[in-house]
């Protein structure tokens, strides 16, 4: 990932709430498209401009080839609000980020959790994510879908992290079911990338609990029923099932490795 700086400067008089709509708007436009990463952006005010660092997947991630519509309307609020077009520094490479895959891919998964803030579209080959806005739009012009399951399927894992409190046990079901809520709209966003990159794209079930490593071993696809879905070995060395019906991959329950 790539850390740089935007500038933003007016061009005749505003105001700061108006500069404040337009900018946000445009990073949000930006982070629905996968361009930019993260949650939440600081913008500072100082010597007659607005900045803000970003965390992108690449170089050149900004660039006009990858914006969406949104964007596009984004910047066109940016004059309307009597501001610049952004300047772009780049401060450098961030050190304690992945690096986004450059190599075709010949089988994507779904796969994050709360301490990636990276792209939840991986390259099956290497596990490095792949910039969602190099795909098709998935719906309604960007990735807006893909980015707002990602924040549930984080804020539900941080959850039963934490395992603090009864919420774990809702959040758990969340990741671990195939009949969860938040199982169904993975899935399904999961089925639309693969229709639109023609790549076999698989979903991350995650896995916990359970009786013993042997038992383990021996449960079946949890979608349909499928037995031998166990691998010989781990891919990637996190993953130790695969269904190809169902497009899921899986994991021996963590209590027993």
């Amino acid at each position: 990932m790539h850390v740089i700086e935007l500038r933003f400067e007016c061009f005749d008089n505003t105001t700061i709430s108006a500069a404040e709509q337009a900018i946000n708007g445009l990073l949000e436009a930006y982070r629905a498209n996968g361009q930019v990463l993260g949650r939440e952006f600081a913008v500072a005010f100082n010597d007659g401009e607005f900045k803000v660092r970003l965390l992108m997947p690449e170089k050149s991630s900004l660039a006009k080839r990858y914006n969406s519509p949104w964007v596009e309307r984004a910047l066109q609020g940016l004059t309307d609000a009597k501001l610049l077009h952004p300047r772009e520094k780049y401060i450098g490479q961030d050190i304690n980020s992945e690096v986004s895959s450059t190599e075709p891919a010949s089988w994507q998964l779904l796969y994050t959790s709360y301490v990636h803030m990276c792209s939840p579209l991986r390259n099956g080959d290497t596990l490095q994510p792949i910039p969602l806005y190099k795909i098709p739009a998935t719906f309604n012009g960007d990735h807006k879908r893909v980015i707002k399951w990602q924040t549930e399927w984080q804020a539900c894992d941080e959850l039963q992290m934490a395992a603090a409190t009864q919420a774990e046990f809702a959040a758990l079901a969340e990741l671990t079911l195939c009949d969860s809520d938040l199982f169904r709209r993975g899935w399904d966003l999961r089925g639309r990338i693969e229709y639109l990159t023609k790549i076999p794209t698989y979903y991350y079930l995650y896995r916990v609990g359970g009786e013993s490593l042997a038992h383990e071993k021996a449960r079946s696809c949890p979608k349909c029923g499928n037995n031998e879905w166990l691998l010989e070995e781990p891919l990637l060395e996190l993953f130790h099932f695969r269904c190809d019906d169902c497009r899921i991959v899986s994991n021996i329950s963590w209590d027993h490795l």
